[in-house]
């Protein structure tokens, strides 16, 4: 196992926690349901869920998720090499 190895899996297991925990963070879709048996107000209130918090997790866990998938096709041909 070479330093290399070490380094990306450290980095794997960073990004995997973080993915975990921006998931854990986010709202949940039933969360929105009294707005969507109301009618009106889900429309009202999605004009601005490009600036909520919520949707500044959602694309942090999108570009996590890019990272993670990418560390784990390098990691796998790192390994494919070695061999």
């Amino acid at each position: 196992m070479s330093a290399l190895d070490i380094i990306f899996g450290i980095v794997m297991i960073l990004v995997s926690i973080v993915i975990i925990a921006i998931v854990l963070l986010q709202q949940g879709h039933r969360a929105g349901i009294n707005g969507a048996i109301s009618g009106g107000a889900d429309t009202f209130l999605s004009k601005n869920k490009a600036r909520t918090f919520d949707a500044l997790l959602s694309r942090v866990t999108k570009y996590a998720a890019i990272v993670f998938f990418v560390l784990a096709l390098v990691v796998n041909f790192l390994a494919l090499r070695g061999k």
